[in-house]
């Protein structure tokens, strides 16, 4: 049978699918004959039900579903005999003027776009590199440092500096009006360390026990009390204790504390080391990644096809309203959230996905067995049994499945970066850091 392919946009086609009365009228016949046989009905013995009654009660039903498997099968063949690689499910209606003893239905739909890849040569991409320095392991031990701190009455009469705990009672107004969460007595908070708004910490740092404070405060405009954001707010703080802090010493006492087998600074050292070389690992194969897969999109021209971009809208949509719920927000579920929101980053994702499947198909970029087992295995070293987290990830599907994705990015990100230009570009640790959690 020759079927007609109709180009109706640059990836929308249209095929008409004919099917003969007869074969549905059969069809829908026998099912029915097969349903009376079972079908119960008040008055009549089970497989009794004369069939008219059983027509006059199932006949649409059956007819529909009929015509729909029909359509459904004329199209899966008719997509086989053109070969053509249809994306999404086709939009199927009944046409007028079918010939005598038929039926004709059109269906229309979309394919996959083809992909114009440019030259990879001409890309321009700026690859990072970052070292673990002794300053970067300092301040991770100054972290550990902090969170083993204790505390203690400062010596009487020395004020109030960064890193104190601070005991206050506070009362703030606005237009000289008392409001909600605006008062507090035996309120602790750490100087400096952003637990209170800057103004608040800044009227604070400096005062003694015993002393009381005035201050205006602007609330933020996006701050999280809305009844407040966008104020100014005059504060009464007074001080009622100060204590400050006591860090441990980075000795062999600190370092066994912390679970590292044989006590050493040096041990610490190395182990710090090794795990924020892992980390930097990690953030570097993640900025290199993005940036190889925005070079590729930049020498790819394709056409988008819509039905993906909505799917994609879709995910997206649904993504969002389960996150409101997640945040108590009452019927998240039903949110009217449009799409305008969601398609630049559901086009984007879309334009990447179809790139990057072409180029792993043009280049056999597929993830090997051996390429899993390595990814595996580095996943698994950091944890204290590395054998039962390898067993964890090969017992699941869905997880193995992330991993061949990640594999593959990795393949795509290496080919892009033996092509293109690359800028090598070494950054500081807290530069790579900062960035890559921003």
């Amino acid at each position: 049978m020759a079927v007609n392919v109709e180009t109706l946009d640059k990836l929308e086609r249209k095929i008409t699918l004919s099917l003969p009365l007869a074969a549905i009228e059969g069809e829908v016949q026998a099912r029915l004959k097969r349903l009376a046989r079972t079908v119960k009905m008040d008055g009549f013995r089970p497989g009794k039900v004369p069939m008219s009654v059983v027509a006059q009660r199932y006949g649409y039903s059956v007819h529909y579903e009929v015509v729909n498997d029909k359509v459904g099968q004329a199209f899966d063949q008719a997509v086989e005999e053109t070969q053509l690689n249809v994306i999404g499910q086709p939009r199927i209606s009944e046409k007028e003027g079918a010939s005598e003893g038929e039926v004709a239905f059109d269906a229309v739909f979309e394919v996959f776009p083809e992909v114009k890849m440019g030259d990879l040569g001409e890309a321009e991409v700026e690859k990072l590199s970052a070292e673990v320095t002794e300053e970067a392991i300092d301040k991770t031990i100054d972290i550990l440092r902090k969170q083993r701190r204790t505390f203690a009455p400062r010596a009487e009469g020395l004020p109030a500096e960064d890193g104190d705990r601070v005991n206050v009672d506070f009362e703030g107004k606005i237009d000289g009006e008392p409001f909600a969460g605006g008062k507090a007595e035996d309120f602790q908070f750490l100087v400096g360390e952003g637990q209170m708004l800057k103004e608040f910490e800044d009227a604070v740092r400096g005062m003694k026990v015993g002393e009381s404070k005035t201050f205006p405060l602007a609330f933020p405009e996006d701050y999280h009390g809305k009844d407040v954001a966008g104020k100014t707010a005059d504060f009464m703080v007074t001080v009622k204790a100060i204590e400050a802090a006591h860090l441990p010493e980075v000795d062999d006492e600190m370092v066994k504390s912390l679970g590292i087998e044989d006590g050493t600074v040096a041990s610490l050292r190395s182990d710090i080391r090794k795990n924020l070389e892992r980390e930097v690992m990690f953030r570097l194969r993640a900025r290199n990644k993005q940036a190889a897969m925005e070079a590729l999109l930049s020498k790819a021209e394709l056409d988008l096809p819509n039905v993906a971009v909505q799917m994609e809208i879709e995910r997206l949509r649904q993504s969002a309203r389960a996150d409101l719920k997640a945040r108590g927000i009452k019927e998240a579920e039903k949110a009217d959230i449009p799409d305008d929101i969601f398609r630049p980053q559901a086009e984007h994702r879309v334009r990447l996905g179809l790139v990057v499947a072409d180029l792993v198909k043009a280049n056999d970029l597929r993830a090997k067995p051996e390429q899993i087992k390595a990814h595996i295995d580095e996943l698994s070293a950091s944890y204290e049994d590395p054998a039962e987290v390898v067993n964890w990830y090969y017992s699941d599907r869905a997880r193995m499945s992330e991993v061949e994705a990640m594999v593959v990015e990795s393949n795509i990100t290496d080919f892009v970066l033996s092509k293109a230009k690359v800028a090598e570009k070494a950054v500081s640790f807290d530069e790579l850091m900062g960035n890559a959690q921003g």
